[in-house]
């Protein structure tokens, strides 16, 4: 497998929300908010190539939100960031094969297609891997979490994608997603984030997604306040950590700007702690 981290653009959520229970002078000593209390957040999508296959896990939060939206969330990235991203890769969208949807919150699959009202794909002839429970969540939140489902702009693709049979849609809480001559990619899922959310496990790596954002987040206790369930986070948390150390795993993290991400180890008050942080270089693309 060739890997690598692709990096269209960049975002900001309020910090409070971001740690949850945990104060703030506890959290802003690991990264500082910005006069809105806001903190800066990658939205680092995964290339992969295998011999007949190109594989995107994740799509980024795409460019067409409007002015009000892109300041309010301080989203900064050229036009097309995905399209863009992908070409400094030597990348065309025509060639991407398979994409692994983690869940369908705005910032995970707004890369999938213009946003305009012909609903236009921007990858056509990739086939969608997702999880069957949680996309017939998406389609019908709860009040608490509506506003992190864009169902006007994922659901006409998402639509469009099923009605040609290029969906396959994951149906357990762990297995294969794809192979090809023997390359793997397998998953697990987690609750807690979100329902069904399903994380990558390719090479000796794992996509933590929302599970754990950001290196930030490796203490078990320190959760997202927008997550629907945070004891349930915590829980599958020390589940994944046991699995990432008992396959000597490295993970990656989808919204950390500064470590891409790295192994764990467990402290000498038994905490688990980041032991190789992986520092990203800050560049569009990013071979792993």
């Amino acid at each position: 497998m060739k890997i690598s981290l692709l990096h269209p653009s960049t975002f900001k959520l309020d910090g409070g929300a971001m740690f949850g229970i945990i104060p703030k002078p506890l959290w802003e000593r690991k990264i500082r908010p910005d006069e809105l209390n806001r903190i800066p957040m990658s939205l680092r999508v995964v290339l992969i190539e295998t011999k007949n296959k190109k594989i995107l896990i994740d799509t980024g939060i795409g460019d067409y939100h409007g002015e009000k939206f892109d300041k309010q969330f301080a989203v900064i990235g050229k036009k097309s960031p995905l399209i863009n991203a992908l070409k400094e890769a030597d990348i065309e969208a025509d060639q991407i094969t398979d994409i692994i949807l983690t869940h369908l919150h705005f910032d995970h699959v707004g890369g999938l297609g213009h946003g305009t009202q012909e609903h236009k794909r921007l990858f056509p002839q990739a086939r969608i891997h997702v999880h069957k429970k949680h996309y017939e969540y998406a389609k019908n939140p709860t009040k608490r979490d509506a506003g992190s489902f864009q169902t006007k702009f994922f659901l006409p693709l998402m639509e469009q994608y099923e009605k040609e049979n290029k969906i396959h849609f994951l149906d357990s809480d762990k297995g294969e997603i794809l192979s090809d001559e023997g390359e793997k990619i397998e998953f697990l899922t987690s609750f807690g984030h979100t329902p069904h959310m399903i994380h990558p496990v390719f090479e000796n790596y794992i996509y933590m997604a929302d599970l754990v954002p950001m290196s930030h987040h490796v203490n078990i206790p320190w959760v997202m306040g927008y997550d629907l369930e945070p004891g349930t986070t915590t829980v599958y948390k020390e589940k994944f950590y046991n699995y990432v150390q008992d396959k000597d795993l490295t993970m990656i993290f989808e919204h950390d700007m500064d470590v891409w991400g790295g192994k764990l180890a467990v402290d000498d008050k038994g905490r688990f702690i980041l032991q190789q942080p992986q520092e990203s270089k800050k560049l569009v693309v990013e071979r792993i």
